[in-house]
């Protein structure tokens, strides 16, 4: 492994590291790109009409279908007319800006193509977690989204899955529609009615009238608020952030097909607008990923990679793991995904060092390169992306340099070299839809929106080095000594250390004497811990076993002997058999844990953890 690690990096064109930083007498300082940012298209669907008039026999999308799992194509040329057919259906029953499209369902070839439609209806694309549907007992979060859009037109793929969820709203005069089955006692729209519509020039007098600050999509996001915001993505922001995106790495004309197999929720700002659209933006092939990083699920998105060979894949951590271990036991696995590969990315959490390292050694196996790993930062406000690690870097845990036409602020936070980052440019959002008291409290007196997270430089003397991500400043707190704790470093390194039992974990110690964590755990990981493939154990019973304990307290102890200070070292654990609650808001739209509301509802946990006990784990 330490032999493929010397190998090269595949030969790639990326864009130059040439930065501006201005340091001001504050201590705050202003980074950006040299760059100029080059011209974008006027629209998103600007990107489908181009590449169906180009190539109208390139496959866009593909995805398993029936019971027996053949894949269903749609080539551009096939989709720029069925994209028309529903435009024209959404113009004749009235859809368009004050009449929004709302998606509940997960990533399907109809939620591409209505993404498309709405846009050129100039609809604004409402798209909601499926787990506000699905695993929501009181659908709160539904019930409010609905009456913070209050959408026209409402989708569903599977109106006999999403039943329960349709009669929680009041859908007086919404237009439902469905594609494999309607929903039980419900007037309901098949798809095939719109597909069957004839355009009219009414359909390009409606692209006609799209501009800049057209909205596109009303992205919801709740963060450690709770309840969702809708964030406005205009036209402009999404076009821009996908020419910088293309500016990052050069693509020759000789190059393959755009390839990916895309598992990321299009709900989410990353999986709808950058992996979607980005790939769209390419002319590339996006086969649908049923599978997800999580054990049994995963089967799926191996059997996908069997057939398919992406040029660009991207991962959480967990599911590289996977992938990893799958590859090292199957060759013709591990050929089939390094064919075409290029580039891979990961996103969620910082890229454990082993991780990395098992990766690249089975991309040397096989390619005798090494594939660079990139990765970004940003957010729903940002459409999404507003940094990117644009170079072949052999360190994880980058976020990169501001993309050309980004400025980004760096404020002192207090602690030496950390810095509260913010951010100006025309991917910044214009606000919250009907929130103008959120809004307003978005950006500071020069404009900047105030993301809430942390950077520091990998080296200030050189910020052509790039920044890593520090936590969030909104999440950080005091231990009774005085001493800071960086809980978003400190959670990803905690997960890293104990990898593969804490799948996530809360960090706790808010004006007490010490750090301690709330762990969820990884059971599946566990349960092969301790020789318990067949389940037989309870989850309390497992999360005692021997061997899962110590696998805990070994890589935990291990990282706080490496720790610089008492804010970066965990006292004790307890690990929880019940998973984050969408109901109790502690898992946000991005599927990640939100700090505040799991500290608040698990309040007893957190006394427990502090007194000691059964199941409570001491690390030393």
């Amino acid at each position: 492994m330490d032999t493929a690690l010397q190998a090269p990096f595949r030969p790639i064109e990326f864009l130059s590291r040439d930065v501006e930083f201005e340091r001001r007498p504050d201590g705050s300082a202003i980074l950006q790109s040299r760059h100029a940012l080059k011209p974008y298209e006027r629209h998103v669907p600007a990107f489908l009409a181009r590449w169906a008039a180009e190539v109208p026999g390139r496959l866009w999308l593909a995805q398993r279908r029936g019971p027996e799992r053949a894949w269903t194509k749609v080539s551009y040329g096939e989709a720029k007319a069925q994209v028309d057919a529903v435009t024209q259906a959404l113009l004749d029953r009235g859809l368009g800006p004050d009449r929004p499209v709302m998606i509940l369902s997960g990533n399907s070839i109809e939620f591409g193509l209505l993404t498309m439609a709405a846009m050129q209806a100039r609809a604004p694309l409402a798209p909601v977690s499926p787990a506000y549907s699905l695993m929501s007992r009181d659908r709160a979060k539904l019930k409010y989204v609905f009456e913070l859009v209050k959408p026209g037109l409402v989708f569903v793929q599977d109106g006999r899955a999403y039943a329960d969820a349709l009669a929680a709203l009041d859908l007086s005069g919404v237009l439902l529609v469905h594609v494999d089955a309607p929903p039980p006692e419900r007037q309901s729209l098949p798809w095939s009615e719109l597909v069957a519509t004839r355009p009219t020039a009414a359909v390009a007098r409606s692209i006609a009238a799209i501009g800049p600050a057209t909205v596109g999509k009303y992205l919801l996001t709740s963060g450690s608020t709770g309840m969702p915001k809708a964030v406005i993505n205009t036209q402009e922001m999404m076009c821009a952030n996908l020419a910088m995106g293309q500016m990052a790495r050069v693509r020759k004309a000789d190059d393959p097909v755009p390839t990916m197999l895309d598992w990321l929720p299009w709900n989410h700002t990353m999986g709808g607008n950058a992996t979607f659209q980005g790939n769209l933006a390419e002319g590339g092939t996006t086969w649908i990923d049923d599978g997800k990083p999580l054990p049994g699920l995963f089967d799926e998105t191996l059997r996908n990679l069997a057939e398919i060979s992406p040029t660009y894949f991207a991962n959480v951590p967990a599911g590289f793991a996977m992938l990893a271990t799958a590859m090292e036991r199957d060759e013709a696995l591990a050929r089939s995904f390094f064919r075409n590969l290029t580039v891979l990315a990961y996103g969620g959490a910082t890229l454990p060092d082993d991780v990395y390292a098992r990766i690249e050694a089975l991309a040397v196996k096989h390619t005798g390169y090494r594939i660079p790993f990139v990765t970004g930062w940003g957010s729903t406000e940002t459409a999404p992306t507003a940094t990117t690690v644009h170079w072949a870097s052999e360190r994880v845990g980058l976020i990169g340099l501001p993309f050309p036409g980004v400025k980004l602020k760096l404020v002192p936070t207090g602690e030496a070299g950390r810095y509260e980052l913010r951010l100006k440019g025309r991917i910044v959002t214009p606000g919250y839809y009907r929130q103008p008291e959120l809004t307003a409290r978005m950006f500071d007196e020069e404009g900047y929106y105030k993301i809430g997270d942390a950077g520091r430089f990998v080296d200030e003397a050189d910020p052509s080095w790039g920044l890593v991500f520090d936590g969030r400043v909104v999440e950080d707190f005091k231990l009774t000594s005085g001493t800071f704790v960086l809980v978003g470093t400190l959670r990803t390194t905690a997960i890293a250390a104990a990898t593969p039992v804490l799948q996530d974990a809360v960090v706790c110690g808010q004006d007490r004497e010490w750090v301690g964590l709330l762990g969820f755990p990884n059971l599946a990981a566990c349960r092969q811990l301790a020789g318990d493939a067949e389940g037989k154990l309870a989850p309390d019973a497992l999360l005692a076993h021997p061997a899962v304990v110590a696998r805990l307290r070994e890589g935990l102890a291990a990282m706080n002997k490496a720790a610089t200070g008492s804010s970066m070292r965990v006292r004790r654990v307890l690990m929880m058999v019940e998973p984050p609650s969408v109901d109790g808001h502690e898992i946000t739209d991005k599927g990640y844990i939100n700090q505040r509301a799991t500290l608040e509802r698990r309040k007893a946990l957190v006394d427990r953890l502090y007194a000691g006990g059964d199941g409570v784990v001491d690390i030393g």
